[in-house]
């Protein structure tokens, strides 16, 4: 996880003040007053007009607490992007907040630290004397498996120095290692819809002491069904906590959820100034229209481009994604899949071997889209056009990240070409017509950099990764399927039925090792916490 944003490669920002139709109407925003803005909303407190230079502040600027600060540090994070830069000062006042930014611009850190701030773990000052004390004061709900996985994985590193217990819940794995986890006692939970109602109607969750909600990704939730889940979630949950919702499109059921479950939220929007579109403007974007019989052919050869690194595929459905990742690995390449079909320990497995460098080829169903967070994808390739431009513009976010170059290929069938011209146009993209193309296609070449001569299969001499066998395939006890060495795999099941689109739920259950990622104090004594527990300046705890 790279968080290193130099003044060089990242533009100002700017905070302005909408222009304000009444006394309670505001936005924080570096691209202006365009966004639609609850009527509740607190009017900002950023000069009109002030120009602020987010690049050059520290996090310990904005007043973050040094075990954090010093954690981020030692993964080389020292300044904040614009949506942590913005987000900050407001949350950490406990103010509600409605973050909007384009995919990879590091929302996590933005509500993470906050978050992180805000609760107090085994062995620090007053820990024992919180009402809280071992419960959940503090929980993040996330659509899909894999992004609870990389969220936890990112609040576990900022709190490395410190003793919070982070526990992540979701489906796809056995309910008995959570369980164990919560009971244990947990500070922060980090999970998706489904389990964590399943969670809390077998009692072992109890979200009364929960004073900070954040809900991430909510327009992926509200596609996958999951909003009405949210809201009995935020009713077991106090009245007076903080809640923070992230999304990269705001929707009227959306925006419907805010209003009724937000106070006095804030609207902050984080884009490069002059940049209105939806999509990163630093990935070069191509658009080829390939008979699906040549699709695999023209991908072996784009895969051997000059500078291409890390890449992601996506395709529309299971078998598709599956059919690909095995004939690009017969072809040689180092290849991946991501999708329904695997198991929680193959997802899993797929992902680390990504990230570990192991494999630079992930074949992946839009939903896994969500939860692949590694900064130097350089290539995406939407081996099926996508549905919309929300899909696209998911898609295509996947490169371009941290502040990187990217490049984005797009296939189009024949009868997919109104379906692009829709999208193309929504997104205001000057591709409305995708340029007919093969393998032997003389622009392919070099529109993308790729040398002349390259086949359709890898050259031995080039066959330098580990492969995704070199990936420990762990056994998480996956009830429904064979395990390794035949027997089946033990867990209850959820009972909830099963989630289509490769969503959370699933009536399969797996084991894992824990769920939890817990970390030490690294030696520091406990010190005493300044907490933000007030609604309108007043105590909303005794104790605080």
């Amino acid at each position: 996880m790279s968080n290193e944003n130099p003044t060089s490669n990242t533009p100002e920002a700017t905070a302005s003040l909408a222009a304000p139709d009444g006394p309670t109407t505001g936005i924080l925003s570096t691209e202006g007053a365009h966004a639609p803005v609850l009527q509740e909303a607190r009017p900002d407190i950023t000069d009109e007009g002030e120009t602020v230079d987010l690049t050059r502040k520290t996090f310990a600027d904005y007043g973050v607490e040094p075990e954090i600060t010093e954690a981020l540090a030692d993964k080389g994070i020292t300044h904040p992007f614009p949506i942590q830069a913005l987000t900050l000062p407001v949350a950490l006042e406990g103010l509600d907040i409605i973050g909007q930014a384009k995919t990879g611009t590091g929302k996590t850190l933005g509500f993470g630290i906050p978050l992180l701030m805000d609760t107090l773990g085994p062995g620090e000052e007053s820990w024992d004397e919180d009402p809280a004390a071992g419960s959940p004061q503090a929980l993040v709900v996330l659509p899909t498996r894999e992004l609870a996985k990389q969220v936890a994985t990112e609040l576990g590193q900022a709190a490395a120095k410190r003793t919070v217990r982070i526990v992540e819940v979701y489906g796809g794995r056995a309910y008995e290692p959570q369980i164990e986890a919560l009971e244990e006692g947990a500070e922060v939970v980090v999970g998706t819809p489904g389990r964590l109602i399943d969670l809390m109607e077998r009692g072992v969750l109890d979200l009364a002491h929960v004073t900070t909600v954040v809900l991430d990704e909510a327009d992926e939730m509200l596609d996958l069904g999951f909003l009405p889940d949210v809201e009995k979630i935020l009713a077991r949950t106090r009245p007076d906590r903080q809640t923070m919702l992230f999304s990269a499109t705001m929707p009227g059921a959306v925006v419907a959820l805010a209003r009724r479950y937000m106070t006095q939220p804030t609207h902050i929007r984080a884009q490069d100034p002059g940049d209105d579109s939806m999509t990163v403007a630093t990935v070069q974007q191509v658009v080829y229209r390939t008979h699906a019989l040549n699709k695999v052919e023209v991908v072996a050869r784009v895969l051997q481009a000059e500078g291409r690194g890390r890449t992601i595929i996506f395709a529309r459905t299971k078998r598709t994604a599956a059919r690909v990742a095995e004939d690009l690995e017969a072809r040689g390449f180092a290849t991946g899949a991501l999708h329904g079909d695997l198991g929680q320990g193959a997802r899993e497995q797929a992902l680390r071997a990504f990230r570990n460098g192991k494999v630079d080829v992930l074949v992946a169903t839009d939903v896994a889209a969500r939860g692949i967070d590694v900064d130097d994808v350089t290539h995406v390739i939407n081996y099926q056009c996508p549905e919309d431009e929300k899909i696209y513009v998911h898609r295509i976010g996947r490169t371009g990240r941290a502040g990187h170059s990217g490049t984005a290929i797009t296939f189009v069938d024949w009868d997919d070409t109104p379906r692009w011209r829709l999208i193309a146009k929504g997104l205001g993209l000057p591709q409305e017509e995708p340029v007919e193309t093969y393998h032997t296609s003389e622009h392919l070449f070099a529109d993308l950099r790729i040398p002349e001569g390259v086949t359709g299969t890898l050259p031995r001499s080039k066959r330098t990764l580990a492969g995704l066998s070199a990936e420990v395939l762990e056994d998480l006890g996956e009830t429904g399927r064979s395990r390794r060495d035949g027997e089946r795999g033990r867990g209850g099941r959820s009972g909830r039925g099963g989630r289509s689109r490769d969503g959370e739920r699933a009536g399969r259950s797996e084991r894992n090792s824990g769920g939890r990622t817990e970390r030490g104090s690294g030696g520091r004594a406990p010190r005493s916490r300044n907490r933000k527990r007030t609604r309108g300046g007043g105590a909303a705890r005794s104790g605080d």
